[in-house]
């Protein structure tokens, strides 16, 4: 008997629908086909003995598998339940009519207990897309799938809960979940907190304005001065995510295997802070069997990089194309996958190899020339595509023992999400566009508009700073940016002004 069970393949954040055709005729035998992996192979030993240890009957004769698409590569042990109830089906012992009402999948163990899957919210939503009436998974996995609507989630613990279901010997009811409210519930704040550090003023003003139209950061100063401490507070007073970007967020963790246990829903803006030593795969993804790397685990959150020239060159560098496109492509031979990619970035660096350049109290050992090679390591396209550079300098011992409190992350996260309300309200004809850091040339041109004595200024810095058009565009970008911290509905000088002053490291000076 001919039967079909329905799984689903992971291609990047995506899910496609598998077919699990499966055929029991004359003969004896085990045959797999369909362009499947050894993990994949490997479920016959999984399926055969939890089938034994649960008192199931396997068929004693060939027993024929196709996996369409075959032009696919089916991969992981997720498909060890559809195979599995492919075979009972095929078999007679349970309805065929009622098994392909459902997407089903599951990892196996040898006693028939399922295991959890990646990619479960991809799946939940190419089924409901498909038509299907539900989608039958293990019990961990249940609920980030019914973050979705309008399809019956089927949680269950073993191998005999889910015959004992498709046979209507048992009733399960679906898992429901009212989303907003998760979402809602799931809203914390952020365990670090701007009142934290003590002084740095000026390093704090220049977050609040990176966060405010999503501009990319780098940090420049000693050892201590707390560059680091800094950083973490960023996703602190980034606005909180929508319910779109949250369920795009999860959608990432959860095909990655990142997502925590019991966890539905990604409510919080991601922070990601790779080790120097991190591959270039394993930062912008890819692989034989493509998986989202840091930079889109950092999807609409943080991507901090520590010690930013202690990075490899290789890997700084594969960050241009994602840091202008907000997105990146990873090509294989037979496919092509996005991975979104839109994050803030927030790099960190000592101004020398020693960390004491320019401090104002302890003494530089570095030559002029180790100074210019260590800051030669960051290439000059990759800092054109820094919107922010920020000297810190130490904290005097006033300020860091003094008592008087700081302002605190709610307070500043006010002012920032006042400022995103206008950007979108600029932006709401544009597609794809939502703070001022996202604007192409083109809006920049017509949005960035500025007065006489702004074009002075402007062109005072061109010349002084040898500025490229990039760097130039970024410094209208900040600009607008710090007008809409200011309700300002026009670029007025001071604003140009500032903005200018976070292109330190364009300076020919640097390093001299």
């Amino acid at each position: 008997m001919l039967t079909k069970t329905f799984g689903s393949a992971v291609q990047g954040i995506h899910a496609t629908l598998i077919t699990i055709e499966t055929d029991i005729g004359g003969g004896f035998g085990y045959v797999l086909v369909g362009l499947p992996d050894k993990a994949v192979m490997e479920s016959r030993e999984r399926i055969f003995a939890s089938f034994r240890n649960n008192r199931l009957e396997m068929p004693r004769r060939k027993i024929t598998i196709n996996m369409a698409p075959a032009d696919i590569k089916k991969e992981g042990s997720a498909y060890d339940l559809t195979i599995a109830m492919g075979i009972l089906a095929a078999e007679g012992n349970i309805p065929a009519e009622k098994v392909a009402e459902y997407v089903i999948m599951g990892e196996l163990s040898l006693d028939g207990t399922l295991l959890p899957i990646r990619g479960a919210l991809s799946i939940a939503i190419e089924a409901k897309k498909r038509g299907f009436k539900g989608f039958i998974l293990p019990k961990k996995n249940a609920g980030e799938a019914a973050i979705v609507a309008g399809i019956d989630i089927i949680p269950v613990e073993n191998i005999n809960e889910a015959v004992a279901f498709l046979e209507g010997t048992i009733v399960i009811e679906p898992l429901t979940k009212n989303t907003r409210q998760l979402f809602w519930d799931a809203q914390m704040v952020s365990p670090h907190d701007f009142s934290d550090v003590k002084g740095q003023e000026n390093v704090k003003r220049a977050l609040e304005v990176a966060a405010a139209g999503g501009h990319n950061v780098i940090m420049i100063g000693p050892p201590g001065a707390g560059k680091t401490m800094l950083a973490k507070r960023m996703s602190g007073i980034l606005p909180p995510l929508t319910l779109h970007e949250a369920l795009e967020t999860t959608k990432i963790h959860s095909v990655t295997g990142l997502l925590p246990e019991n966890t539905s829903l990604v409510a919080q803006r991601p922070f990601r802070s790779p080790h120097h030593t991190i591959s270039d795969v394993a930062l912008v993804g890819g692989g034989s069997d493509p998986k989202p790397g840091e930079i889109s685990l950092a999807h609409n959150g943080v991507l901090f990089l520590d010690e930013l020239p202690e990075f490899k060159r290789t890997v700084l560098e594969v960050m241009r194309q994602p840091l202008e496109d907000r997105k990146v492509t990873v090509s294989r031979a037979k496919i092509a996958i996005d991975f979104p990619a839109n994050f803030i970035l927030v790099a960190s660096m000592n101004p020398c190899p020693c960390g004491y350049f320019n401090h104002p109290e302890k003494e530089c050992i570095c030559s002029p020339m180790q100074v210019q090679k260590y800051m030669g390591k960051i290439s000059g396209p990759l800092l054109d595509r820094i919107d922010m550079h920020i000297e810190i300098t130490p904290i005097p011992f006033e300020e860091l023992t003094s008592r008087t409190s700081s302002e605190k992350s709610r307070d500043i996260r006010q002012r920032v999400v006042i400022a995103r309300e206008r950007q979108i309200e600029r932006f709401k004809e544009e597609e794809g566009i939502y703070s001022n850091a996202m604007m192409p040339s083109h809006l920049v041109r017509k949005i960035c508009t500025y007065d006489a004595t702004s074009e002075q200024l402007l062109k005072i810095a061109m010349k002084k700073m040898d500025l490229s058009a990039r760097a130039f565009d970024r410094i209208l970008k900040v600009s607008r940016t710090i007008a809409d911290l200011a309700n300002s509905d026009n670029i007025r000088p001071e604003h140009i002004a500032e903005a200018i002053q976070y292109r330190s490291l364009d300076r020919e000076t640097w390093g001299k």
